[in-house]
């Protein structure tokens, strides 16, 4: 009896059919199909993420300067790179690196008087999923997402 059994399994092709290599592909393509979307998505949020982070950094540097304001000179923070990238500068002091593709709006702006209570500051990221929008942080109501007024 088992030397019909050895005998057999010898004889037996030892390989997978078509059939069982094709349900593999499909089931494969099926998963890439799935999750190809979802990493692409992820980039989009790291990106928006990564704007967050900076018009946050500069929204309490501002507020930070505001602290021993001397009432007359405004703040002004610029870009070194104006397409994105760079460094963040407050005055003449750096504030540290941009990140890629993070572009700064129009700088500290003003909404009324007194200043120290009344300025935004506003970045955009044209690979973000806020691209159009952008995000602001303002002394009235800190991080959200749009442009300053």
């Amino acid at each position: 009896m088992i030397a019909r059994i050895r005998k057999s399994i010898d004889e037996k092709d030892q390989g997978f059919t078509l059939i069982e290599l094709l349900v593999v592909m499909i089931i494969i393509g099926i998963l890439a199909a799935i999750a190809i979307p979802v990493f692409l998505n992820q980039r989009k949020k790291a990106e928006d993420t990564a704007a967050k982070a900076d018009v946050s950094t500069l929204g309490k540097e501002i507020a930070t300067y505001f602290v021993d304001w001397d009432g007359t000179t405004d703040p002004a923070i610029t870009q070194t790179v104006a397409t994105g990238g760079g460094k963040y500068k407050l005055g003449t002091n750096e504030l540290g690196n941009a990140s890629n593709k993070v572009v700064l709006g129009d700088g500290v702006e003003f909404l009324g008087t007194p200043h120290d209570t009344n300025w935004c500051v506003d970045v955009t990221d044209a690979s973000g999923d806020k691209a159009v929008v952008g995000f602001k942080y303002s002394a009235a109501s800190g991080l959200e997402a749009g442009k300053c007024a």
